[in-house]
């Protein structure tokens, strides 16, 4: 680990430890107290990913009753924003000059729909008086649902490896199965900047969203899993592999930042990490530099990390160190070294469910308000700006209608 690297987390360390902690067993973990009114601007969103997409019927008319019927539900549900999938797997959900159209919008990569769904909804979304953030993965080009074998041969992947040139043989890279744009690879990074920056120039937008995709898993010392490795060996680079793979994210970051800003300085750019900070600085994974982004300009306009454990996570019979109220107090404290804006992304998806969290019955089965007592607590700490759900069908599942009715309630 680099000497600047030790340094950056001794310093986030010492942070966390001067911070005022929320003591043990306070009202945040106790049933919601007295519901306070929503502070002016708060953001109030949903995921819509692509497994919704995939849902949506794909003819026109079928696909405008779909959207309108989910911002008509948003509303609804007194939220004010959506983050809508738009390139989930190095895909468009619109026609693109860089990437081909998404199964999930045609029901074949590369197959023209014959309309512009984006178009559809950011028209429907603003209608009713929602914001609309375009969601990008920005290096993932296979996941569930979208294999190598489905990829469209006008998929800069498949182009790149069916071309005969040597150069761009490590453009893309394949990792335990799937396949990866190298974000090594300064063309790769163009591309996705160019990408970010098409959608701000065609469309009226309020944010561009990236989530927590970023690097897999790697292991330098493994051939097999190192990803990246032998550029960094070949850059020269003095720093250290961990560092040289963030700052790779970092430049692209600082791409997409500068030019979403220079076609419409309006439009927010942020991006939803991973929710514990202590997976999110490994030197193993992501690799997402999340202490230069929150306290640096020029990255992002606000961080939303998934926080999505509930007060009462448990590890090895003990609060866990994720548990919900230590993540907040965490990411409060990185908060105030810079001045982005914070919100929390929740886990709504978890209500009602028996996702096991450590204890003997989990915390999502033996309470119904978990989600109103994280807005609750996220509005008292007078530090965050918006809460995000994850996922669009909890809005609507039956074992998540109590949870759904009490921030609804807090929202309205």
């Amino acid at each position: 680990m680099s000497v600047k690297m030790i340094l950056k987390r001794a310093a986030a360390t010492l942070m966390v430890l001067m911070c005022v902690m929320v003591p043990a067993g306070n009202i945040l973990a106790g049933p919601a107290s007295e519901i306070s009114s929503a502070p002016a601007g708060e953001m109030r969103g949903v995921w819509i990913s692509y497994l919704d997409w995939n849902s949506w019927p794909k003819d026109y008319d079928g696909f405008r009753r779909s959207v309108d019927a989910t911002m008509d539900l948003c509303r609804e549900k007194g939220l004010n924003t959506v983050f809508l999938h738009v390139r989930p797997d190095g895909d468009a959900m619109y026609p693109s000059g860089y990437f081909p159209w998404s199964k999930f919008a045609s029901g074949v990569q590369g197959k023209n729909p014959g309309y512009d769904p984006l178009a559809y909804a950011v028209e429907s979304a603003h209608q009713r008086g929602l914001k609309i953030h375009a969601w990008i993965n920005p290096f993932r080009i296979t996941g569930y649902l979208n294999r190598y074998e489905e990829l469209s041969g006008s998929n800069p992947a498949v182009k790149w490896k069916n071309d005969g040139d040597p150069a761009n043989d490590r453009w893309v890279l394949e990792h335990q199965g799937e396949y990866y744009y190298n974000p090594a690879v300064p063309q790769v990074r163009q591309l996705i900047i160019d990408g970010a920056r098409e959608i701000a120039e065609k469309y009226d937008v309020d944010g561009i969203h990236f989530d927590d995709y970023f690097y897999p898993t790697v292991n330098d010392s493994d051939a097999s899993l190192w990803f990246d490795y032998p550029e960094y060996v070949s850059s020269g680079a003095s720093l250290s592999a961990a560092d040289w793979r963030r700052d790779n994210v970092n430049q692209l970051i600082r791409g997409v930042y500068s030019a979403v800003k220079s076609i419409k300085p309006q439009i927010v750019f942020g991006i939803s990490p991973e929710g514990y900070l202590g997976n999110l600085r490994s030197d193993r994974r992501l690799f997402a530099d999340i202490d230069t982004w929150m306290t640096q300009p020029g990255y992002v306009d606000y961080i939303m990390p998934q926080v999505y454990w509930g007060f009462e996570a448990k590890q090895n019979g003990q609060t866990a160190p994720y548990a919900f109220e230590n993540c907040l107090n965490e990411w409060i404290c990185l908060k105030k070294k810079g001045n982005v804006s914070l919100y929390l992304g929740l886990a709504l998806y978890k209500t009602g469910t028996n996702t096991a969290d450590g204890n003997e019955v989990p915390e999502w089965l033996r309470r119904n308000d978990i989600m109103s007592r994280q807005v609750q607590a996220g509005r008292d700490s007078g530090q965050v700006s918006g809460y995000c759900f994850y996922e669009l069908s909890s809005l609507t599942r039956e074992s998540a209608a109590e949870e759904v009715a009490k921030v609804t309630e807090m929202f309205r």
